[in-house]
């Protein structure tokens, strides 16, 4: 049996490759490593994929989210809450800003942000001290791919005057009802770190938001708080343009894109179909799809799984092993180990197994089986 991958970049170069190369050629070509047309050429097509009016690419997913928060104002004294199961960068770029994450804990089934304890939280925090701190922004994480409940929290944060950031790192092309992630709040971000269901042969990001002004201040923000011109700045911002040449790759990547999303939905039926009974699975809820940037589950007997993973050579992951709330580098927000019981719970019986477009029947069942063979 060939070698099974968690991740096949390689098969997908193979079917892309040619395109994608002459894509690179033609930038080398033309010289405009910086900001070129292909840059903007691909925000165009972002905006007709997701419906989002206005797309600015940048960097990385990280930058996407620091921008989003600096375009709509967060600094010292705000307060910003997001989940505590998620990748740092979420709260990280919060932190970088002078502002406080606020964590809530996850719902049991979807894994992501529980809009009722949202509320909760909001509820508590405005009753309470807090030592000044201002409620200004809610970033929910649309785990493994799949997106959270806006309806709801986009609900709540009307009510309590927040602003809502949907981190689509892992969702882009996922869909509740008819409606595109990285379309379903004020503004949303994403990722094209290649390991992602989009993603480029480096980093880069997006910024996805229906809202003209802020459109601008994020074409602002990404070259330095430029103004009219790259000497007149109006405002901080940072360098957060993306390379053209990683504008050229998603290009063509894009094209094939649905296709590949078609697949991945396939395969997790598959996997789901095949495991059922066995594990606990990521619920998907009614009229919601997922990207499936990973199939994940939960089991209690993931030691033994792994294990059996390990002797037949099968890759595996584990996202997230330690919540955030948990992780030294948040260890001034004082929290501690029972505070999120659900995300602890989760990130002590999560593990995710290989998901890509390219993954065969025979692969899928060999995994399953392994996996079913120790559990039984």
């Amino acid at each position: 049996m060939e070698t099974i991958e968690f991740v096949d970049l390689k098969t997908q170069a193979s079917v892309i490759g040619t395109d994608i190369k002459r894509s690179i050629d033609r930038v080398i070509s033309h010289g405009r490593f910086i900001m070129g047309s292909e840059v903007y050429e691909l925000e165009e097509k972002l905006s007709d994929f997701t419906g989002a009016k206005h797309v600015v690419s940048c960097s990385s997913g990280t930058d996407a989210l620091l921008m989003a928060l600096m375009a709509i104002g967060i600094g010292p004294g705000d307060a910003v809450f997001t989940s505590p199961f998620t990748f740092i960068a979420t709260a990280e770029v919060i932190g970088l800003l002078g502002a406080v994450p606020v964590f809530v804990d996850i719902d049991k089934d979807t894994f992501n942000l529980d809009p009722v304890k949202l509320e909760q939280a909001v509820k508590n925090f405005n009753k309470g001290d807090n030592t000044g701190l201002t409620p200004k922004c809610v970033i929910p994480v649309d785990i493994f791919g799949l997106p959270a409940d806006y309806q709801t929290i986009n609900k709540i944060a009307h009510k309590y005057n927040l602003r809502v950031i949907e981190d689509a790192a892992q969702s882009l092309g996922a869909k509740v009802g008819n409606n595109m992630a990285c379309n379903l709040t004020h503004a949303a971000t994403t990722s094209f770190f290649p390991t992602k269901p989009l993603g480029c042969y480096g980093d880069g990001g997006a910024i996805f938001t229906n809202d003209s002004d802020l459109n601008e201040k994020l074409i602002s923000i990404r070259v330095h708080g430029k103004g009219q011109h790259k000497y007149d700045n109006v405002r901080m911002g940072i360098n957060g343009r993306m390379d053209t040449l990683q504008a050229a790759v998603l290009i063509q990547k894009l094209k094939i894109f649905k296709g590949e999303l078609r697949k991945r939905d396939r395969i997790a039926r598959k996997y789901r179909e095949r495991l059922n009974g066995w594990i606990q699975f990521q619920k998907i809820q009614d009229k919601y799809t997922s990207a499936w940037a990973q199939f994940s589950f939960l089991s209690k007997d993931r030691r033994k799984i792994i294990t059996k993973l390990k002797i037949n050579k099968i890759p595996y992951a584990i996202y997230y092993p330690k919540p955030l709330h948990l992780q030294k580098a948040f260890s001034m927000l004082k929290y501690k180990k029972g505070d999120f019981p659900v995300a602890e719970k989760v990130a002590d019986t999560i593990l995710s197994i290989p998901m890509h477009p390219y993954l065969s029947d025979e692969h899928i069942d060999f995994i399953t089986q392994t996996i079913v063979s120790a559990v039984n």
